[in-house]
């Protein structure tokens, strides 16, 4: 899944992702384990998509946290006697 398509979704979707490739990483595992794995190259795949999802997850914190600061820098010219 490339990461222009992952910024359009919500943060409820990008967490329903992450968990669905968290939870289909412990499949590919538990395949491997048993030797019933097809494509071994969807392991890799699956962890870059998890991995690419903490970090629009994490930028989006971010720019939150970015915005609340800005917002209360008005008040931060301001001294305090």
């Amino acid at each position: 899944m490339k990461s222009s398509e992952l910024r359009d979704l919500s943060i409820e979707e990008l967490q329903k992702k992450l968990i669905d490739f968290k939870d289909e990483l412990f499949s590919l595992r538990f395949q491997v384990v048993t030797g019933q794995l097809g494509n071994p190259m969807r392991i890799k795949e699956v962890r870059h998509n998890f991995a690419r999802v903490k970090t629009i997850l994490k930028e989006i914190e971010l720019q939150k946290k970015d915005q609340i600061e800005l917002k209360g820098e008005p008040n931060a010219d301001r001294k305090k006697n």
